[in-house]
């Protein structure tokens, strides 16, 4: 009897497992989520276009941009943030659905909610954006010239090499985007075709 319940329990046990692996794999939950992020991605440009209109023009000119919606949560010592979003290279209409991953230290405490919008100036740093291979800068500016026009990215702080970002928070712009230690990746189960 004891054989027959462990062999019940096992069996069970594996269907449950095996079941919960196909539903989080599932295309239509694959598709729901995809279609929250471009939702996500289209309301922080918007509020980004609110608070800085000559941001349009340079979106809509830029090699590419990416877009993360994003929760930061600052207890104590520790901090942790995550997010999710959406890359998108003008240049060849290609989309990527992102994650990003932030651990810190130092004093805090609260929760807060914001948007990065990444302004992509070359293929080069597109190629390093969405396979997560770019280190980001820890200074930046205000208005951050592009390096290849001699234009500027008004409201922009520099991020890396050919990359600047907007941080828009309840409260508005940020002037200075505090990205250090941040891991922006693929994400691989949305992306699967």
């Amino acid at each position: 009897m004891k054989k027959w319940l462990t062999l019940l329990m096992t069996t069970l046990l594996f269907c449950l497992m095996t079941a919960t692996v196909f539903a989080a794999t599932s295309p239509e939950k694959i598709n729901k989520q995809r279609a929250e992020i471009d939702t996500l991605s289209t309301q922080a440009l918007q509020r980004l276009y609110d608070k800085v209109p000559s941001a349009q023009n340079v979106i809509k000119n830029c090699y590419a941009y990416a877009t993360l919606s994003n929760t930061g949560i600052k207890l104590g010592l520790f901090g942790d943030a995550h997010g999710r979003g959406l890359a998108i290279n003008n240049a060849t209409g290609e989309k990527v659905y992102m994650r990003m991953k932030e651990m810190g230290i130092g004093l805090g405490l609260g929760v807060k909610e914001y948007d990065l919008i990444f302004v992509i100036g070359t293929e080069k740093a597109w190629n390093s954006f969405i396979s997560g291979d770019i280190k980001f800068a820890s200074s930046a500016e205000a208005s951050a010239s592009d390096g290849q026009a001699g234009g500027a990215v008004e409201g922009a702080s520099i991020a890396a090499n050919g990359v600047w970002v907007y941080q828009i928070t309840k409260k508005g712009l940020a002037l200075d985007a505090s990205i250090k230690g941040t891991k922006i990746y693929a994400d691989k189960k949305l992306n699967q075709r």
